[in-house]
C-alpha cells in the first residue's frame, strides 16, 4: 500500500446556492433552494445549508423540497456566474499542480506529491488554496488531504463547509472503522441497503467481512470494498476525462399525448445536440432515444449507423423514427430525451472517442436540460 502519495479533495461549499448568496445578499441565512420552480417538475441541483436543514438535497424533485420548506426562496442556477468562478478555481488549482482531476464543476483531486510552489507538506497547500479560493471569488471550499484519493474524499467530507481535514496513514484505520457505511465515498443506497441487511452498519463490520464474501454478495465492487476499508486505493490522478455520450432531455410541466408536440420538442433537442457536437468537433455513431411514460416507466430504444454523423437532419429523422416505433397508443409522457454516444473526433479512426477539456464537458452538461 502506498503511502507516500499527497493527494488533496477539494470540494466548493453548496457551490450553486454559495454563488447566487455572493451575488444577492439578501438571501444569507435563509433556505435557499437552486433548481427546478416549486411547482415544477425540475428537480433540486443544490441548496443552502439553512434548506438542509430541513431535509432538502441535491436531486430531490422540487415539488417535494417545497412541500419540506414551503417558505424557501427557489431560484435557477446562473449558469454565467458558476462558469466564471468555476474557471477561476481551476486556474487556482494549476498554480501549484498539472496533476489535476476534475470530478464534477465544484470539485476536483490534486495530486502535490511534487508541486510548482516546491512545498513539502501538503495541508500547507491546501491552506493556500483555499484562502486564495475566498480572496478571488469570495467562496469557500472544504478540502481534505491524504495518502489516496478515497481517503481525501473521506476527509474533504468530515468537516463542511470551509474545513479542512488531514488522515495520515497512521489515523486512517482508525476513522474508517468508527465510519457509518453510508458514509464511505462509493457505496450507494442501494449497497448500503443491502450491507445494513448483512449487518454490516461501519467500517468496522465491513473489514471483519472476507473478499470471498464481499464479492459473492456485491461482485467486482466488492473488491472495491475489501481495499477502501483497509486505506488501500492506488488509482492515479486522471488529468482528462472521455466523453463518451451526450445527451439532452425535456421535462414537461404536465403529461402529453400529442405526438406532434413530441416531434416539435425532439427537433429542438436535435438542433441543440447537433450544435454542441459541431462547436466541439466530434461526430456519433450511435443514436438513443429515452421516454417516461406518465406512469414513470422509463423506456430507451438505440440505433447505431455506419458512419458518424452531426447533422440536426439526421439526429431528428432517426430519432423521430425511433419515437414513432417506441410509443403505444394513447401514451402519456412526462419526459422525452435524445443521447448520441459512440462518439468520434474529427480525422480520428472510427473508434477513437473525443477528449475533452472538464470545463468545456460540463458547459455541455449544463445546457443539456431543460425544464
Amino acid at each position: 500500500m502506498k503511502t507516500d502519495r499527497k493527494i488533496i479533495h477539494v470540494d466548493m461549499d453548496a457551490f450553486f446556492a454559495a454563488v447566487e448568496i455572493r451575488d444577492n445578499p439578501q438571501y444569507k441565512g435563509k433556505p435557499l433552494i437552486v433548481g427546478g420552480k416549486p411547482n415544477s417538475r425540475g428537480v433540486v441541483s443544490t441548496c443552502s445549508y439553512e434548506a438542509r436543514k430541513y431535509g432538502i438535497h441535491s436531486a430531490m424533485p422540487s415539488y417535494q423540497a417545497y412541500k419540506l420548506c414551503p417558505h424557501g426562496i427557489f431560484v435557477k442556477p446562473d449558469f454565467d456566474a458558476i462558469k466564471e468562478a468555476s474557471q477561476i478555481v481551476r486556474k487556482i488549482f494549476f498554480e501549484y499542480t498539472d496533476l489535476v482531476e476534475p470530478v464534477s464543476i465544484d470539485e476536483a483531486y490534486l495530486d502535490v506529491t511534487e508541486n510548482k510552489k516546491n512545498i513539502t507538506i501538503a495541508t500547507e497547500i491546501a491552506n493556500k488554496i483555499k484562502m486564495k479560493i475566498f480572496e478571488e471569488t469570495r467562496l469557500t471550499a472544504s478540502a481534505g488531504v491524504s495518502y489516496n484519493k478515497f481517503l481525501a474524499k473521506i476527509a474533504s467530507e468530515m468537516d463542511k463547509p470551509d474545513g479542512l481535514v488531514v488522515i495520515p496513514p497512521t489515523k486512517a484505520q482508525e476513522i474508517l472503522e468508527k465510519l457509518p457505511i453510508g458514509d464511505f465515498y462509493g457505496i450507494g443506497n442501494v449497497s448500503e441497503k443491502k450491507m445494513i441487511y448483512l449487518g454490516i452498519r461501519s467500517g468496522k463490520d465491513l473489514k471483519e467481512r472476507s473478499l470471498t464474501e464481499l464479492i459473492k454478495h456485491f461482485g467486482k465492487a466488492g473488491t472495491f470494498y475489501y481495499n477502501i476499508v483497509r486505506g488501500k486505493d492506488n488509482r492515479p490522478i486522471i488529468t482528462h476525462r472521455i466523453r463518451k455520450s451526450l445527451g439532452c432531455e425535456r421535462t414537461f410541466a404536465k403529461d402529453i399525448s400529442d405526438v406532434k408536440e413530441m416531434l416539435d420538442v425532439l427537433e429542438k433537442i436535435s438542433q441543440k445536440i447537433s450544435s454542441k457536437m459541431k462547436e466541439n468537433k466530434f461526430k456519433a455513431k450511435t443514436l438513443t432515444v429515452k421516454i417516461k411514460y406518465a406512469n414513470f416507466d422509463l423506456v430507451s430504444r438505440s440505433k447505431t449507423l455506419a458512419e458518424a454523423f452531426d447533422k440536426k437532419d439526421i439526429l431528428f429523422h432517426l430519432g423521430r423514427k425511433l419515437l414513432l416505433e417506441t410509443l403505444g397508443p394513447e401514451c402519456k409522457i412526462r419526459l422525452l430525451g435524445l443521447s448520441v454516444s459512440n462518439l468520434v473526433r474529427e480525422g480520428d479512426k472510427i473508434n477513437d472517442q473525443q477528449m475533452l477539456d472538464f470545463f468545456s464537458e460540463t458547459e455541455l452538461a449544463m445546457g443539456d436540460e431543460e425544464e
